[in-house]
């Protein structure tokens, strides 16, 4: 048993330098996790080592309880992630994601470019960009997000700038003022495929009715982190709708 985890923790390092490789940053978006969870691992093979035959089957028994849990999950995670998209609905909201002074990040191009391309496809549908200031940001998520589709030839009118939100229900609880306003209800929330899940629940508990999701891409190297990291977030909301 301790082997398998020996290498479970070596994995684990190994894909967090991948990481720091890849985006030039020690310190990104939960990659702490992958040195935590390869110590905790290293950890555990050590003790593994030197205690008796049913202290392993005890751990062995909590970590497939653990386990199954977490492909659960993933698996809600993945079937989100395959959507049929209407066309002609009355607005869309790409949520924000973190920018880097006044450029976006890769994360939230893939959100724009998505969004784009449903409003190139539906002259129709007008959009709301949804995302406040937040640190190590010149300005508001919301204003990067619209100067980015009007550089791509989104007219200045189909874009409404919602700038306060500082998280996911944020952005959709706020949002919805500017369509009970607009009387808008068949709504696409436009969002990276591993946030897709996550994203409709929340619409749900807000009070959307007609809400349809539009999955945009994911950068290959970060979608285990970004995989895992929903599974957490998705405990923390569980948890907290369960202390309501």
């Amino acid at each position: 048993m301790e082997s398998g985890l020996y290498a479970l923790g070596i994995l684990s390092f190994v894909y967090y330098f991948l990481i720091f490789w890849y985006t030039k940053r020690w310190n990104s978006t939960f990659s702490w996790f992958w040195i935590a969870f390869g110590a905790y691992n290293m950890v555990w093979g050590l003790i593994v080592s030197v205690t008796p035959d049913w202290f392993d089957y005890m751990i062995i028994g909590i970590s497939m309880v653990c386990g199954l849990l977490f492909v659960a999950i993933e698996i809600l995670i993945l079937c989100a992630m395959v959507s049929l998209v209407p066309k002609n609905l009355d607005c869309i909201i790409i949520l924000g994601a973190q920018i880097r002074g006044k450029r976006v990040s890769e994360a939230l191009k893939r959100r724009l470019d998505r969004g784009l391309r449903y409003l190139q496809e539906n002259p129709g549908t007008f959009c709301i960009v949804s995302g406040g200031q937040g640190k190590g940001e010149d300005i508001s998520e919301a204003a990067a997000m619209a100067e980015y589709l009007m550089a791509c030839g989104i007219e200045k009118e189909r874009i409404c700038l919602e700038s306060e939100s500082r998280n996911t229900n944020e952005n959709l609880e706020k949002s919805m003022l500017f369509l009970q306003r607009k009387k808008k209800e068949k709504v696409g929330v436009v969002t990276n495929n591993f946030h897709i899940y996550r994203s409709m629940k929340l619409a749900g508990r807000v009070g959307y009715r007609k809400i349809y999701a539009i999955p945009a891409s994911c950068n290959p190297v970060m979608f285990l982190n970004y995989m895992v990291r929903e599974f957490f977030a998705l405990i923390i909301m569980y948890v907290r709708v369960l202390r309501k």
